[in-house]
């Protein structure tokens, strides 16, 4: 019951996916595609799109594993949909579309999309990576799912964590009769999710907005104003602290290169590690010599907590200036 509860809450969010499933990571989600639908036939991918993500984990090592055979087209920066046409054949399983997630590709360059790719005679695959559903104001070029099944995608994998901000999961959404088959294929069974899962994920699309969402929804103003705010309160603890405007980076494996506008509590480059050891872990950034709290990622309600641990260490470069005023 939980789990069809799940899935109901995944087709609503994604009106364009005729099924959906869930199994336990972004990976698992593409080893299950290319394992059902093209073990000993070929998987058609661009050379520009065959990524590595975090701890060594190579793309083409995982498909590779499933028995398929990869057939790259096009080159690193310029791949086209004629590229892909030229090789389709008997052999051909699914043609694979990966969003390079954690980096970016500028210049003289050319993607062949999803909705050119629909009309080659083979299912397309897309691999959004993000997890990302519907599209989002504050991050146009951001795959989606919901755009890239109306553009033709038969079937979109993508990760329940990064930015749909719930479990780390991974989800199959897409043509109804093909997601079935998916869902009974035997390597389903040892890729499933549990009912904590399950239970996490529903909550997460359909309760209130997650943490994730807030911080890319935040308003730079109210941000600034924020910072402005603890900066004064520590300043009169004798702290040598400063409101200043920063960029924000979404990071997780979702818009790569893409800056926030955000704010952020400026400290003396000590206060870094002293945070990170401190009795409440405050993690921060060192830029230009400072240490920088950026409040796009602190929720409001937790600005106090925040003072506190910064009162709550002290520093030599506190102690020198203490000693200076005295």
């Amino acid at each position: 019951r939980r789990g069809r509860s799940a899935l109901a809450a995944l087709r609503a969010r994604v009106p364009a996916a005729g099924d959906a499933h869930v199994v336990n990571n972004g990976a698992a989600a593409l080893v299950l595609a290319a394992t059902a639908l093209a073990a000993g036939k070929e998987i058609v991918v661009s050379r520009g799109e065959m990524v590595e993500i975090g701890d060594g984990f190579r793309l083409p090592d995982l498909l590779v594993s499933t028995g398929a055979r990869l057939r790259e087209v096009g080159t690193t920066n310029r791949t086209t949909a004629a590229d892909y046409a030229a090789v389709i054949g008997p052999e051909t399983g699914f043609v694979l579309k990966v969003h390079p997630s954690n980096f970016r590709v500028t210049g003289f360059t050319r993607a062949a999309q999803a909705g050119e790719l629909a009309s080659l005679g083979v299912p397309v695959v897309v691999d959004i990576g993000s997890g990302l559903l519907a599209p989002h104001p504050g991050l146009p070029e951001e795959p989606d799912a919901e755009t890239q099944l109306r553009a033709g995608a038969a079937l979109v994998t993508a990760s329940g964590d990064k930015l749909l901000g719930g479990p780390q999961c991974g989800l199959l959404l897409g043509d109804g009769d093909l997601v079935r088959a998916l869902a009974r294929h035997p390597l389903a069974r040892a890729l499933r999710v549990d009912k904590l899962t399950l239970a996490a994920l529903e909550a997460t699309l359909t309760g209130p907005p997650t943490p994730t969402a807030h911080a890319l929804t935040a308003d730079p103003v109210a941000l600034r104003a924020r910072a402005d705010r603890l900066a004064a309160e520590l300043g009169a603890h004798g702290i040598d602290a400063r409101a200043v405007g920063s960029t924000a980076t979404v990071g997780g494996g979702g818009a790569p290169g893409v800056g926030l506008p955000s704010a952020a509590l400026s400290l003396p480059e000590p206060y870094a590690a002293a945070l990170r050891t401190g009795r409440t872990p405050v993690v921060g950034r060192l830029e230009a010599g400072r240490c920088l709290l950026d409040l796009r990622s602190v929720p409001p309600a937790d600005d106090d907590r925040l003072a506190g641990a910064v009162r709550a260490v002290r520093t030599s470069d506190d102690q020198a200036a203490r000693k200076e005023r005295a």
